[in-house]
């Protein structure tokens, strides 16, 4: 049976650049899709944070400019927590999938490895 799940994950930006935000949530996104086998048809919405000392873009215009045009996007900043992850970007996606919760895989880079041990991959 087809039901809407989320699938997560985190990364950390290198800089406040544009370019970097760009690429650290273009790798993390594509490692989300292709470890879960996410089709663009099949996801409800995707929702971007950041932390707040990233807000040189918009994380989901990276995504939307790599060709995903369908899709709903939303993006917004992390609550500021004292000794927090700094430079992360998160990501959460809504996906309609007959999967269960156990099969769905969860990807943490760089940075964001620490933030769930033994979910990250290189």
């Amino acid at each position: 049976m087809t039901v809407c799940r989320g699938v997560r994950g985190a990364t950390t930006a290198e800089e406040n650049t544009k370019e970097s935000i760009f690429a650290a949530t273009r790798e993390l996104f594509q490692k989300i899709v292709e470890a879960n086998h996410i089709q663009e048809h099949q996801i409800a919405a995707t929702f971007f944070t950041t932390t707040q000392d990233l807000n040189a873009t918009f994380p989901a215009t990276a995504i939307r400019e790599a060709g995903w045009e369908h899709t709903a996007f939303l993006c917004g900043h992390e609550m500021a927590v004292p000794n927090s992850l700094p430079m992360c970007i998160r990501i959460l996606i809504l996906v309609n999938t007959d999967k269960e919760p156990e099969e769905l895989v969860n990807i943490y880079l760089k940075g964001a490895v620490n933030l769930r041990a033994g979910w990250g991959i290189p």
